[in-house]
């Protein structure tokens, strides 16, 4: 086993690996930019080493400073956590030739798996169902054109390097493809260096689900199990859960043998993830891998009850896996929120500066992995996660109410973040009642916007007023040009107090649904409560002859 091990990588997986390391008596090495001098991970660690400058390809993206920091640390092996250098493979082979161990595949299971076309090729070959596309990079917009017109409308073009719905294009029909694909490949170039780009035919709001894998250097792969991740906003994941709600157990061994089968024609080992789309009808296609440990890992060691971190250093340090797929037994459910330093109500912008007050929620069931303390500045050099709120229970039910008890017991300071986002997302009735895809948390913005502009109006309306942002058109009341306007959006103002002022609409259920409260009554508060009372004001304007 190892002495000494030098985490490259900050934040909150940086404490993660660090305390792992810890209960496992192994010495921890962090390593810091000139903005992270006084951040957590550094404090926490048993040695530290400077990086450089706080821009990340100073810093943490920099191969030769990183491999100094392990010579002259003595580190026998490097954690790459994840984002950074975590699935590059020339720093993975440097560290080889360095005669440092990787924490994680071998450089060339990552080459394998790394570019998505050549990760499609390879489990093509072991019978691995894909979505209907290509398997090489696309070499003009007229090939893209002739493909695209082979498998059908709608298409998504997507960067063969990459992640994070960077170089995705979707095109909904031919006139489209030409400009699509020179934007998609400028993108991807300007993200990964790499312009190369390939199609697939667009599944409209599948599930996003995902296999954690893991392999050892003996020749044994099991799958730990899947994560449900459709909540997200452009293709960037913002709540995790495991188990998928949406699978029974026949589709979960199924999709777990396929993953495992994956994997192995990759000939991989250590912590991994096949991620899948799953559409209505429970058809399941390959999507990518990720050739690291992911950021929801904490759903899975909840469940599972595996320390996944700790497998990592005892897989890379040459042991086999100690159990076998029949061992491996889920138990309640969890759910992981990503907390970012960002405004939802300023088009998540970023929110770095001073963290003036900080209360952090604990309790039965709840797990927070993060990387932040009250007086520390968040820097705005590098992604704004700054915690993981992960809950623990029985089932979905027990783990959305301690979640929701959590966030009231939650209270950053001095910057913005997400956590208001996420009670809304807690409370929605199609979340509570795990009715959810892709396009869920895109879908609940847009409504939300729209209460906030009829919020607006109702509050301007009585002192005759116009919001400066104003509901679209088909709600606002027509002015009828009389110069005593305040008389004119009377009815209309009385209409708009008398809807906000009652009590919750009741939500109509479309057939087949199920509410499991037995009712579909919501708080006050809710942003979708608004949004029903907006269509009573409109059906009751077209009432009144005003525009509807």
């Amino acid at each position: 086993m190892f002495q000494r091990v030098l985490i490259a990588n900050r934040g909150e997986i940086a404490v993660r690996v660090i305390r792992a390391c810890r209960e496992m008596g192994m010495e921890s090495v962090a390593v810091y930019s000139e903005a992270d001098r006084r951040a957590l991970h550094v404090h926490q660690a048993d040695l530290a080493e400077y990086l450089g400058p706080a821009p990340a390809s100073e810093s943490y993206l920099d191969i030769s400073k990183i491999l100094e920091a392990a010579r002259r640390s003595r580190a026998q092996a490097i954690h790459p956590g994840y984002g950074f250098l975590s699935e590059n493979a020339g720093f993975a082979r440097a560290c080889r030739e360095a005669g440092i161990v990787f924490i994680g595949p071998s450089p060339e299971s990552m080459e394998r798996m790394g570019s998505k076309t050549r990760a499609r090729q390879t489990v093509q070959q072991a019978n691995v169902p894909c979505v209907p596309g290509t398997d090489h990079a696309l070499g003009s917009a007229a090939e893209a054109l002739a493909i695209a017109e082979s498998i059908g409308y709608p298409v998504m073009l997507k960067a063969a390097a990459g992640g994070g719905g960077k170089g995705m294009r979707l095109v909904a029909g031919a006139a489209e493809l030409p400009l699509a694909f020179e934007a998609a490949q400028s993108e991807a170039q300007r993200a990964f260096g790499d312009s190369e780009v390939y199609l697939e035919k667009f599944i409209a709001n599948p599930r996003h689900v995902e296999m954690q894998i893991f392999g050892d250097n003996h020749g044994n792969v099991v799958y730990l199990g899947e994560r449900e991740c459709s909540v997200q906003r452009r293709h960037q994941k913002v709540l995790e859960e495991a188990p998928c709600s949406f699978l029974d157990a026949d589709l979960r061994r199924r999709m777990g043998e396929v993953a495992v089968r994956a994997a192995r024609a990759a000939h991989y080992s250590n912590a991994g993830t096949i991620e899948f789309l799953v559409d209505a009808d429970r058809n399941f296609y390959f999507l990518e891998m990720n050739t690291r440990l992911q950021v929801e890992h904490p759903v899975t060691e909840q469940v599972t009850g595996i320390d996944l971190v700790q497998l990592q250093l005892r897989v890379a340090a040459g042991e086999p896996l100690p159990f076998r797929q029949e061992d491996i037994v889920l138990r309640g459910h969890a759910i992981e929120l990503r907390v970012y330093a960002e405004d939802p109500d300023n088009n998540f912008f970023p929110s770095p500066g001073r963290i003036t007050r900080l209360l952090e929620p604990s309790g039965p069931g709840i797990r927070l992995d993060s990387s932040i303390y009250e007086g520390w500045v968040v820097p705005l050099h590098y992604d704004p996660l700054l915690a993981k709120l992960i809950a623990y229970g029985a089932d979905r039910p027990q783990v959305i109410a301690r979640l929701q008890r959590a966030l009231g017991e939650y209270f950053v300071g001095g910057i913005h973040t997400n956590l208001a986002l996420f009670r809304r997302i807690l409370r929605h009735p199609d979340f509570q009642a795990a009715r959810v895809d892709t396009g869920f948390l895109e879908q609940l913005l847009k409504d939300s916007q729209d209460a906030v502009k009829a919020a607006e109006w109702a509050e301007a309306a009585p002192r005759g007023l116009v919001p400066y942002n104003p509901v679209p058109h088909n709600m606002a009341p027509r002015d009828s040009g009389s110069s005593d306007r305040a008389t004119n959006l009377a009815p209309i103002a009385a209409l708009a107090a008398a809807i906000f002022a009652q009590q919750p609409a009741e939500r109509p259920q479309t057939e087949g649904q199920h509410d499991p409260a037995g009712t579909a009554r919501q708080s006050a508060a809710s942003c979708e409560d608004d949004v029903y009372r907006i269509n009573a004001w409109k059906a009751a304007a077209r009432r009144e002859g005003v525009r509807g």
